[in-house]
């Protein structure tokens, strides 16, 4: 088995507030994730696929077509977007680190798996000292 990622960066918005919760108590548990004008992060996203390299190519999946995948499917929706108000797969979700990649999984796999492929993990580094990791 081989394991193929791809990095790629976007910028975006969002705020992490629980609309059932007094603003003392989002501001308790989320702290300055839970500014009402928002706040920003530069997150790094690993897309990790594995299976057996091809014969013909000896790929596993081809690294520039799985850049250009990412980029339309996610990059397009989530670089420079809030992903309360603007992102699709997002609506209706706490903005976590955690949904989000869970929301980039769902999105990306119909379009990157196949017989011999398959999606293994999503990494999104939201900062320096965190990043999450999702197996599916």
């Amino acid at each position: 088995m081989i394991y193929l990622t791809r990095v790629e960066h976007f910028n975006a918005a969002h705020k992490l507030y629980n609309n059932n919760w007094s603003l003392e108590k989002n501001k308790e548990v989320f702290g300055k994730c839970s500014n009402e004008n928002w706040h920003g992060h530069n997150y790094e996203l690993h897309v990790t696929l594995k299976g057996e390299p091809n014969p013909e190519t000896g790929f596993v999946y081809n690294a520039k077509t799985l850049g250009d995948v990412i980029k339309q499917v996610i990059i397009e929706k989530v670089d420079h977007s809030n992903l309360n108000l603007d992102v699709d797969f997002m609506k209706g979700k706490f903005t976590s680190a955690e949904n989000l990649a869970i929301g980039i999984w769902d999105e990306l796999k119909p379009h990157v798996e196949t017989e011999t492929t398959k999606l293994h993990s999503i990494k999104l580094i939201e900062t320096r000292n965190i990043f999450v990791e999702y197996f599916g």
